[in-house]
């Protein structure tokens, strides 16, 4: 069964395995074991970047193409249903759907354009004709105010069930360490949960299909592949707008659960580079690693500063070190921690893993 579910790509390591299995319980019951408002939006946040960088990994992971546009396609899911819902003078499921609809069909035909007139030149250029076209379509949205509210972005609301003011019951669930409001955005978290997991397991079935199989082939070797009789730019293509497709599904859940969207908040380019530090943490052509270097990413983000701030604290009479662990410094550290995952971990963490239980079996047959 949890083959079938997994599509036959076990993570072939009691270590990896052991890790996919807390971050996933801990996802699933982060509301209740980690409540509190930062804590939510951290875990929402985790689970975004998964089906994001996920879907970025099969572009670049597995069909070896580099692409500057992902952020551009995950505005766009973004856009299309802030655009709807704010149109609309009651929010209403209808709205939302036909915003994912909208958003779809554009990235469809966006991505369609770049694959099948771009991709027929070398990796480099076509890298700088999707970051042409990703800067000139956050132009485009910073400055046609009238639709997506220019650099103020777009507020609007959410359906009542999404809504924090609907309330499951009256009273918190009380539990040993805390106290959860079991309200509309406890429902909108485990909408986004229930999503992310059904895109991430999508896309593993998608890369262990032949489909997959004939996308690493043009990966390690394109000229091979088509002397084989595959049309590879019709299969870089068609990667192309499937990246698309899950990258804009993953920026209508931001949308849900931000109730907002302006230019920086989804077609930032610091978003951009933000996915590929985490497809270089997990590991690239490795879903898995989508979910663990989300996980560090997204969570020494949001809790470096505080961690530093700790120290700091601590290291009050020591000279120079509260300079040092000063909370302004939070990206030194964070590129610190960066560089040593590289050099230890220079296949991502998935890739070590995976290395070291195959040595480990290499050992025991000796």
């Amino acid at each position: 069964m949890l083959q079938r579910l997994l599509s036959k790509d076990l993570p072939r390591s009691r270590w990896l395995a052991m890790l996919l299995l807390i971050l996933v319980l801990g996802l699933a019951f982060a509301p209740f074991l980690f409540p509190g408002v930062k804590a939510l939006n951290v875990a929402a946040k985790i689970l975004i970047f998964v089906a994001l960088v996920a879907s970025f990994d099969l572009l670049l992971g597995y069909t070896g193409i580099v692409s500057f546009a992902h952020t551009m396609f995950f505005g766009i899911g973004a856009y299309g249903v802030a655009i709807s819902l704010s149109s609309v003078e009651e929010a209403s499921w209808s709205a939302i759907f036909i915003g994912v609809l909208a958003a779809l069909l554009v990235s469809v035909l966006l991505s369609l354009l770049i694959g099948l007139f771009s991709l027929r030149v070398r990796a480099i250029f076509f890298a700088m004709i999707t970051l042409a076209v990703a800067s000139a379509f956050l132009t485009l949205a910073s400055q046609l105010s009238e639709f997506t509210g220019g650099e103020d972005g777009l507020t609007f609301r959410v359906p009542e069930l999404l809504s924090p003011g609907f309330m499951l019951r009256e009273d918190p669930l009380v539990l040993p360490w805390a106290e959860v409001d079991l309200n509309g955005r406890l429902i909108t978290y485990y909408l986004i949960f229930g999503s992310v997991l059904a895109i991430f397991l999508t896309l593993l079935r998608i890369v262990n299909s032949p489909f997959g199989r004939v996308l690493q082939a043009i990966r390690e070797n394109d000229f091979r592949a088509e002397a084989l009789g595959y049309r590879t730019v019709v299969y870089r293509t068609l990667s192309n707008v499937l990246s698309a497709l899950f990258a804009t599904l993953a920026g209508c859940l931001l949308a849900l659960w931000l109730r907002y969207n302006g230019p920086d908040t989804s077609l930032s380019f610091e978003i951009m580079l933000d996915i590929l530090l985490i497809v270089v943490i997990g590991g690239m052509g490795t879903l898995y690693g989508a979910l663990i270097g989300s996980v560090l990413f997204v969570v020494a983000q949001s809790y470096l500063q505080d961690l530093l701030r700790l120290i700091g604290e601590a290291t009050a009479g020591i000279p120079l070190l509260p300079a040092l662990f000063t909370p302004d410094r939070w990206l030194l550290w964070l590129g610190l921690l960066f560089v040593l995952s590289v050099y230890y971990f220079p296949t991502g963490i998935v890739g070590k893993l995976r290395e070291r239980a195959v040595l480990a079996r290499l050992k025991e047959l000796r």
